[in-house]
């Protein structure tokens, strides 16, 4: 099983994940704010802004304050070692 950090020490697993996507757009704003309701998103932004939305095929939401270009990078080099002070 390989393991994506989303940030602050959260991962989640990478065989699970359908889709990474940024928050710009009102779509990915209704499905935060749908998965919230039906009590299936899980916040891992610690408090902080949310960049980047992973879509998990259990139909969980996984909000991450990392961008979704990091989360990317992450999952084609599988290293952790990126400044999370930033969010990038």
């Amino acid at each position: 099983m390989k393991l994506i950090n989303v940030g602050f020490g959260n991962a989640v697993n990478a065989d699970r994940v359908i889709a990474i996507v940024s928050t710009d757009s009102a779509p990915v704003k209704r499905i935060i704010a749908q998965a919230k309701e039906n009590r299936m998103l899980i916040d891992a932004t610690q408090g902080r802004k949310t960049h980047a939305v992973l879509i998990m095929d259990s139909n969980h939401v996984v909000a991450s304050y990392l961008k979704a270009e990091t989360i990317l990078n992450r999952t084609e080099t599988n290293g952790d070692t990126e400044d999370e002070s930033n969010g990038e």
